[in-house]
């Protein structure tokens, strides 16, 4: 059994760069895997490992410049859910390609899942998804609006084209862990919303906290490692992913017509070419054949939640 740790913090690093080898270095020695951004903004990411190693990187980032209250939240995977280790420098930890927005500033109101089935639950609320589209076809809260982005960077152009349909309306909105959120309320209240809350600790923590029998959640929760999706609980969901277009897909779609194993499924079948596909084959010829060397190979670390 595998501790999987996801975890963000908005803070001002001066250098980001200095703090990436020394972050790698660790989780190496502590036998972690996944992948940490950080940014001048902060930093973001998931990672699995031993319960210890997980604790030891833990205190590390806590300790880091204005990391104290760092935000993460535990869940457990069966099988190690990252091939490899990776810290990375980014422009932004979560891209949203705004440069004006700062979380560090002002951010909306927080609820606690506890008190957010009654929040949403109003008539005067929009509650909106500000995820991707292909995490949110698998699971959302109850009337929920999808502005179906292709990612997060699509958002503040949505709201500017749709920002008339949620007049006099307070605003909730919520994220897979609650850093989304972070900036689009932020972004929302610079555009002179000021009844804006989020969901605290985001899809992640409402799931752990809130009985399945209580909840206001339907579907699973799509996670960016290869645990894939998590349901009430957080026990793991029953999606796998394809290789292909890196959405989550159901065991029964590997028994569809248009799916054929990191080359396509149902859902990308049509949007890429006869030369993709070819290229997608020699690929996986090559992921066998590390397997067949023993190789552990894991084809895609989707752990970068735009």
């Amino acid at each position: 059994m595998f501790t999987v740790c996801a975890l963000y913090h908005f803070t001002r690093f001066d250098d980001p760069a200095a703090l990436r080898d020394p972050l790698m270095d660790l989780c190496r020695s502590q036998k972690i895997t996944g992948t940490l951004l950080l940014a001048h903004e902060g930093i973001n990411g998931t990672v699995a490992g031993p319960a210890a190693g997980i604790e030891a990187v833990l205190t590390h980032i806590r300790a880091l410049p204005g990391c104290a209250d760092l935000e993460w939240k535990l869940s457990t995977a069966t099988e190690r859910p990252f091939a490899r280790m990776k810290v990375r420098l980014k422009k932004e930890i979560v891209t949203m390609g705004q440069p004006d927005v700062d979380p560090r500033a002002r951010v909306g109101h927080y609820i606690d899942p506890a008190q957010w089935n009654e929040l949403i639950r109003s008539p005067d609320v929009a509650v909106i998804d500000t995820r991707n589209d292909y995490e949110v076809a698998i699971g959302t809260f109850e009337g929920a609006v999808d502005p179906q982005t292709d990612s997060f960077r699509d958002f503040p152009a949505w709201w500017e084209a749709n920002k008339d349909r949620f007049h006099n309306k307070r605003i909730a909105m919520f994220c897979t862990g609650g850093i989304r959120c972070e900036k689009s309320t932020n972004y929302l209240l610079s555009q002179g919303i000021e009844d804006v809350y989020h969901l605290k600790g985001g899809i992640l923590k409402y799931l752990e906290e809130i009985p399945e029998e209580d909840s206001t959640w339907q579907g699973a929760c799509f996670v960016f490692d290869g645990r894939v999706s998590v349901e009430h609980g957080l026990r793991e969901g029953p999606h796998d992913l394809c290789h292909a277009c890196r959405r989550p897909i159901l065991p029964t779609d590997r028994a569809r017509p248009e799916y054929e194993h990191g080359v396509s499924c149902h859902l990308c079948i049509d949007e890429t070419s006869v030369e993709d596909k070819a290229r997608f084959r020699e690929r996986q010829k090559q992921i066998a054949l590390a397997t067949a060397r023993g190789e552990r190979h894991l084809h895609a670390d989707i752990t970068d939640e735009d």
